[in-house]
């Protein structure tokens, strides 16, 4: 069996995937501010918000987070952040996030258990071809910016409903 073709097509659907899953995080607004310091209420952990642990978000425990969000990213200790500061503080969080995707993708693919996934695990899911066909709309053998496009749309669409954010889904050619 030649292992190449596989390669390539695993390498293709990683590439698909990234540049859907980065766009799609544009289209919600992930490049803007880094969550906890900009926004009227930083809700993405309540826990981590709810200091008395009440069950409730006062105004001042949303201060004291965003007070100790700064605190713990201002290296220098100035009071501010700097570009320097913020990109340090957006890189771990990133980082983290990857470390996340990549345990569940290791979770979802690894049928013998050996922590990693090989060329075999990896192309037993979604066929990179069958991925490539579904963007490639006008069945030319070739994916347009248009039709990326279209696919991006369509994963952001799809990660907002997963997420709770609602939309509708729908057929990436749609």
């Amino acid at each position: 069996m030649n292992t190449k073709p596989m390669l390539n097509g695993a390498a293709l659907v990683a590439v698909m995937l990234a540049g859907l899953s980065t766009a799609a995080m544009a289209d919600r607004g992930d490049q803007g501010d880094p969550p906890g310091f900009g926004g009227p209420v930083p809700l993405l952990d309540f826990a981590a918000i709810d200091a008395d642990k009440d069950g409730r978000i006062t105004k001042a425990e949303v201060e004291a987070f965003r007070a100790a969000r700064v605190a713990a990213a201002d290296a220098d200790k100035d009071g501010k952040l700097s570009p320097v500061e913020l990109k340090a503080q957006m890189m771990a969080r990133a980082g983290a996030r990857a470390d996340e995707m990549i345990a569940r993708m290791v979770e979802r693919h690894d049928s013998d258990g050996d922590g990693l996934i090989s060329a075999a695990e990896l192309a037993a899911g979604p066929a990179p071809m069958d991925i490539f066909d579904r963007i490639d709309r006008d069945k030319d053998g070739a994916i347009s910016a248009a039709e990326a496009a279209a696919a991006r749309k369509f994963m952001a669409r799809r990660m907002d409903k997963h997420h709770g954010h609602g939309g509708p889904e729908g057929d990436p050619r749609d």
